[in-house]
Formats: structure tokens, C-alpha cells, sequence
């Protein structure tokens, strides 16, 4: 990953707020018809990255209208069908912001959050509509009788009955879905409670009779409700990772033709076509060199941090990032067949498998739904019997069963408390994505690592500027401004911060997948690879870039990965809790060996490739171990997906973030020891509601079988667990 992507700070939550392209569409925005662009934005971070990226696409000759989208780090651009994607990401580096093309027949179907605002919009009927209806049944309390009691119980049926059948909708549909292939849920009993409290109050209506339940069936549809907005938004955040993947892709490439060059789509590139890659762009097939020198940034692919070299022959895949100079690919395999697209299969063949996951809601219900309706049905069934086939009795007592039994605390009891913790977590510095993450994490005993963005920063910087002569500084400055390097700009960026002038060298020039050359006093000057200079190996396992000026001796400049803050305290603090901790990079072996001596890690593996991190991660499994990954690159994907639970940093690429459970929202790693803890005590309150849901039916259930329970007390007493089993997972706050 690039230094600039490393370095910026922390993905801004509080800015998440803000609206993006495909919204402001649906709203009603005028768009123009011409050619819409997507662009993938990994380093943008709050409100002021938004306006300045919006505000210089917007003043680019041809774009009609961009809109950023903060959640989706992408943003959206209308744009005349002169204007190239490749134009928009040279706009946006001028201005110090890293872009990637998205192909935007993959993320079409991306939606806004359309079921959020649904089930919100349900709720807040629901609401107003309960207030009412309690307004009116206090007139009816405080004894309203004959004509005027039908009165507000006809109003009320008015306002209840549209309401619960356009509310309760969510639960309705599931519970129809299921039954007709002969199963039971939690919103089968949910939706017999609401419908025949809402139909006993309608016949008690129509019979003149003292007391109707409209209230009960609205307080039960609003409660209900509430626990599944809660439970919806912790899962609101997470997307496919495998469709963010393909998005990555490519879309077009330059095509070699007989009589010059075309950009043709993917799909038409077939193996044995020639795509020529310019500098600094990515790689969109499968290939081998056939003409061209440069250097390759595998670093998305493979976590390697030094851009590797590329000449004739040497293999290349898509996903990878052409640095220096133009090459010319021959095809091997494109679209489906590539590399990336193999990867982003990997990550959806782990996410199904993590999908099966069975949360203790879930456990529970299996249970929970066939007793409560057996429950309900003997309730009746006994009744008919002792009251010499008073059906109206019968009913009533079911009726009231069936609320007094209703999964509502046992709704809550995840959600409320999978929100407190969340909340907890976020003002810690992670943003807990999905609703099972915290039951998950609580049960890791092991921790996989990924090394070059996640245990470091990904940024190299010069180790050893002190130990050479300003004069040599200078030279070295002057040269690695003259190139796109990574090393050069770490090297470029230090000297600058030091107070350093470069010196006046001439004629400089990058030499594809070498380094960068010039003329200083009549003298050839070099700055890059040892072999290019003349220089030998530098001791130890340190990255270096080599200076020779004219005949003199080569000098090395050393470079290191900064280890990410906390990155000592979270590995020290996984250890102290029983986990077996392990690191699985793409990098080099020395690099990882002196990382993991650094941290006290003794089970290391170095030059994994992404399926190899993901059989790491596999491995662990088979042992009977629950794995929580912790990676930020394009090869850490599949880990991610493949893992119990996952996190990544912020900073991490689109991709990674998507396939995690967990965004590490700072830089620091501390608290991955404290999250583990929290979600240990997460769950510990998850069993704690489960049991007060428990306790109250085993003290409520006898009252309504006997008898003594209305449906009106019943929706009471369930409205009772349900404030009961928040109050407890507020605890966690």
C-alpha cells in the first residue's frame, strides 16, 4: 500500500452522515444521462476530504456533477464521454487523494440502505399509532362505559388495525415464509400474538364487550420493531466482499492492434492479446512481460513492501501496480479466469461458510417458538374443556399465553446488548460491523497477524540519514525526487523534514525497474538497486536503496516498516489471555523473523500468498481452534472471510474492510485486548437476558395459564422484560 494511504488518519465515523450520489438520485436529484464513473477512495477520512475531492472533479472540464459517497469511501461522477477514469485518478493525486476505478456494472445493484429506513419508518407508525390508542384507552380506564366505551374502541380499531397490518409487515412475511415450508421461527409466535390480540379486541368490539387489546397489539408490533432496527443497524455497515473485490477489477484495458492501440473491455480480452500498462497503472490481466522493464507494487496482492522487478518473461497478475516504466502483457487469463478474480471467489466460498454461523438468539428460538405455541394451544384447549365450551374465554386465555410469552426480551436480549457493547467498543476505537461479531470474538483461543500494514504501518522510512554526509544527502534528495518509488518518496519525504535543499543534478532520468540517474560536475549520479550501482548486499534483513556518485564507492540508505502503535501492548495482551498468536505475511523472511522477535511471536510464516493465509487460517480451524484474523491488504481477504471473526484497520483497502467483522477505527492496536474482554463480557450479559427472559415467563406463564392474566396485562408485563433486559445491557456502557 502507498505511504500516503498509510499515513493518513483514522477513517472519521461522525462524517458517515454523509449523503452519497445513489441517494441524492433516488431522492429525486436532476442527474444528466451522460456516462456515470465510480472511483474507489481508500484514503479519504471526513467532511473536509469530501468537499476537496467533490469540489477538484467538479472543477475538471467535462464532469457535470460528483458526489462522494463516505461510507462507501467511492464517489460517484457524471461526466461528458470524453472525460476517462484514468484523467479523474490523475486530478485526484494531484491533490494528494489515492483512487482506483470501479467497475460499475459490479456495483450497480449496491444499494442505500433501503431496509433500514423501512423497518424505521415501520417503527415510528407504529409508535405514534400505540400513543394514541393509550390515550383513548385511558378514558376507557377511568370509566367510560356502553355507547362511549364502543366509541373509543371503535377509534382506536380505526387507528390500530391499518396500522398493524402496514407495521407488522416484516414479521408477517417471515412468518409466512417459513410456514410454508413446514418450519417454525421467532416471528411465527410474534405474528399469532399480534394477530389475535388484534382480532380478540375487534370481536370484543363488535360484542359490546369491557375491554378491547388494540394497545397490547401495537405495544407489542413498536417493541418488536425496536429490537429489529437494533439488530439491523449493527449489520447495517457490512457488504459483500467478493463484489468489492470484482469492483476492483480492471474494467478496460489497452489492447495491441495491428495498426496501433484500442481500450476494449475485459470480457473481449482473450488469452495471447497484447494490453500494454503505463506507469503507475494496475495491472488488468493475468500475463507474462513481453516487452518493458520496470517495477511491480505486489504489495495488495502479497503484502511484499519492495516493489518487485518486471522484465521480459516475468510473470504478472491482475490486481498488481505497474511503478516505473510501460510494459507490454501478453494475456495468460483475464476476467473470470484471472488471479483477482480467483480471490474474490476464496472470499465468497469463506463467507458462506462463516454465514453458518448459529447465533444464541437463533439457539434459543429453535427452542423457544414450537413451546410457545404448544403452550398457547393446551392453554386453550384445557380452558374449552373447564368452562363447558366458552370459546370467548378460551381465546382470551390463549390470547394472553401468547403475549405473555412473546419473544420480545428474548428479541431485545441480543441487539440491546450487541448495541451497549458496540458503543462501548466505538468509543474505544472499533466499529463492530456484524450483529454476531461480539459472540464470535468472545470465543477465539487463537490470533492469525498479517505483518505489512496491520502489525506496521506499511510506510518505510530512512533508518540511517545521520550517518551519512549532507553533501551525500543532497545528491540522494535530488535523485529521488525524479521518482514514483516508494523508497525514493520515503527517502524525499525525510530529507525534506530534516531541512535539506537538493543538490543540482541534470539530466535526471527513471530507469524502469532500476532507479534514477543524472549528471552532477560532469560525474554520472545513481540512486537504486544494488546490483544497478555496483553495490553488494546490505548485513542483516534491512531494505536498502544504494548512491554512487561517479567512481566512488556505493553507499546504502536503510530502510524499516514503523511498527503500528499498541502493536506491543495487543500482542502481549492476547498472550496473557491464552491465545496462541500467530504471524503470516507476504513478506520477505527476514523482515517477518526480526517482527516477530520484536514482538515475543514465535510461530511465524513468511512469501504466504493469499490462499496460503487462508489455509493458515483453515489450519487452525481443523485443530478445533475459533481464529480471529487481523489484516489490511487485498491478500488478507480471504483470511478475513475465512476467519471466526476478523478485524482490519481503517487504513486498509476497501476490500479488507468489507470482508472483517470489526473496523479498527485509529491507529493504535491496544485495544484489540480490551475488545476481546468486552465481548466476553458481551456475551456473558447475552446469557443473563436469556435467563431473565426465562425467570419471567416461568413467574408470568402460570398466571395466564390459570387465568389471571388479560391480554392487556400481559402485554404489560412483556413490556416490563422487555425494559428489564435493556436496563441490563446498558450495564455494559
Amino acid at each position: 500500500m502507498s505511504a500516503e494511504m498509510q499515513m493518513r488518519p483514522a477513517a472519521c465515523p461522525a462524517c458517515a452522515v454523509a449523503p452519497s450520489a445513489e441517494t441524492l438520485a433516488a431522492a429525486g436529484a436532476a442527474a444528466p444521462k451522460e456516462a456515470r464513473l465510480f472511483l474507489s477512495l481508500p484514503t479519504i477520512h471526513c467532511a473536509a476530504c469530501i468537499s476537496a475531492v467533490e469540489r477538484a472533479l467538479n472543477g475538471t472540464a467535462g464532469v457535470l456533477d460528483a458526489r462522494v459517497n463516505l461510507t462507501l469511501k467511492r464517489v460517484a461522477v457524471e461526466a461528458g464521454p470524453e472525460v476517462t477514469a484514468d484523467r479523474l485518478i490523475e486530478v485526484l493525486a494531484a491533490i494528494g487523494y489515492e483512487a482506483h476505478e470501479l467497475d460499475p456494472g459490479v456495483i450497480a445493484a449496491t444499494a442505500t440502505d433501503r431496509a433500514g429506513r423501512d423497518i424505521l419508518m415501520r417503527l415510528a407508525v407504529s409508535g405514534f399509532a400505540m400513543m394514541n390508542v393509550m390515550l383513548l384507552s385511558v378514558a376507557v380506564w377511568s370509566g367510560a362505559a356502553d355507547a362511549t366505551r364502543d366509541l373509543f374502541h371503535w377509534v382506536s380499531a380505526m387507528i390500530a388495525l391499518p396500522t398493524i397490518v402496514f407495521a407488522a409487515q416484516p414479521f408477517f412475511r417471515n412468518a409466512f415464509a417459513v410456514l410454508r415450508h413446514g418450519r417454525l421461527n421467532m416471528d411465527v409466535p410474534i405474528s399469532l400474538a399480534i394477530v389475535l390480540a388484534a382480532g380478540m379486541s375487534l370481536y370484543e368490539t363488535a360484542q359490546h364487550g369491557p375491554h378491547a387489546y388494540f394497545d397490547a397489539a401495537l405495544s407489542l408490533t413498536f417493541f418488536l420493531l425496536a429490537g429489529r432496527y437494533l439488530d439491523h443497524r449493527t449489520r447495517a455497515v457490512a457488504r459483500s466482499a467478493a463484489e468489492e473485490l470484482a469492483a476492483l477489477e480492471v474494467p478496460r484495458a489497452q489492447r495491441r492492434t495491428g495498426t496501433g492501440e484500442e481500450t476494449v473491455p475485459i470480457a473481449e480480452i482473450a488469452v495471447g492479446d497484447v494490453v500494454l500498462v503505463r506507469p503507475g497503472g494496475r495491472v488488468p490481466v493475468d500475463g507474462v512481460v513481453a516487452e518493458g522493464q520496470s517495477e511491480i507494487d505486489r504489495s495488495l496482492l502479497t503484502g511484499e513492501t519492495l516493489p518487485a522487478f518486471a522484465g521480459p518473461g516475468m510473470a504478472l497478475s491482475a490486481g498488481e501496480v505497474n511503478l516505473t516504466g510501460p510494459l507490454a502483457v501478453t494475456v495468460t487469463a483475464a476476467g473470470q479466469d484471472s488471479s483477482l478474480h480467483r480471490m474474490a471467489d476464496l472470499v465468497a466460498v469463506a463467507e458462506s461458510s462463516r454465514n453458518r454461523y448459529t447465533s444464541l438468539a437463533d439457539r434459543a428460538a429453535r427452542i423457544y417458538a414450537p413451546g410457545v405455541h404448544l403452550l398457547s394451544l393446551l392453554a386453550f384447549l384445557v380452558w374449552l374443556w373447564i368452562s363447558g365450551g366458552d370459546l370467548r374465554l378460551a381465546l382470551n386465555i390463549a390470547v394472553a399465553v401468547l403475549i405473555i410469552t412473546c419473544p420480545c426480551a428474548l428479541g431485545l436480549a441480543v441487539p440491546a446488548v450487541t448495541t451497549a457493547a458496540s458503543g462501548r467498543l466505538f468509543r474505544r476505537g472499533l466499529l463492530i460491523k456484524d450483529g454476531t461479531a461480539l459472540e464470535r470474538l468472545a470465543e477465539i483461543d487463537a490470533v492469525v497477524f498479517d505483518k505489512t500494514g496491520t502489525l506496521t504501518l506499511g510506510a518505510p522510512e530512512p533508518t540511517n540519514l545521520g550517518d551519512h554526509p549532507r553533501r551525500d544527502l543532497e545528491i540522494a534528495l535530488a535523485l529521488a525526487e525524479g521518482s514514483a518509488h516508494p523508497l525514493a518518496r520515503a527517502l524525499a519525504e525525510a530529507a525534506r523534514q530534516a531541512g535539506l535543499h537538493p543538490a543540482r543534478v541534470s539530466d535526471i532520468r527513471e530507469v524502469p525497474g532500476y532507479g534514477v540517474e543524472g549528471a552532477l560536475g560532469g560525474e554520472t549520479v545513481r540512486f537504486g538497486r544494488a546490483a544497478w550501482v555496483g553495490a553488494g548486499a546490505v548485513p542483516g534483513s534491512e531494505t536498502a536503496s544504494w548512491l554512487r556518485v561517479g567512481a566512488r564507492a556505493p553507499v546504502a540508505f536503510t530502510f524499516a516498516d514503523r511498527l503500528r502503535p499498541g502493536a506491543e501492548t495487543a500482542v502481549a495482551e492476547l498472550v496473557a489471555l491464552g491465545m496462541k498468536v500467530r504471524l503470516v505475511s507476504g513478506d520477505a523472511p527476514g523482515p517477518v523473523a526480526d517482527l516477530a522477535a520484536r514482538l515475543g511471536i514465535s510461530d511465524w510464516q513468511a512469501e504466504a500468498l493469499p490462499e496460503d493465509k487462508a489455509a493458515a487460517v483453515q489450519a487452525l480451524g481443523d485443530e478445533g481452534r475459533r481464529v480471529l484474523m487481523v489484516g489490511d491488504g487485498l491478500n488478507d481477504t480471504a483470511a478475513l472471510a475465512a476467519a471466526h471473526v476478523s478485524i482490519s484497520p481503517a487504513s486498509a483497502l476497501d476490500a479488507a474492510r468489507v470482508a472483517s467483522d470489526i473496523v479498527l477505527l485509529g491507529r493504535d492496536l491496544a485495544p484489540l485486548g480490551g475488545a476481546v474482554a468486552t465481548a466476553r463480557r458481551a456475551t456473558r450479559r447475552i446469557r443473563e437476558n436469556f435467563a431473565i427472559s426465562a425467570l419471567y415467563n416461568l413467574i408470568a406463564v402460570p398466571v395466564a395459564l390459570v387465568g389471571l392474566a388479560t391480554p392487556l396485562a400481559a402485554a404489560l408485563a412483556m413490556s416490563a422484560s422487555s425494559i428489564t433486559v435493556s436496563l441490563n445491557a446498558l450495564r455494559l456502557r
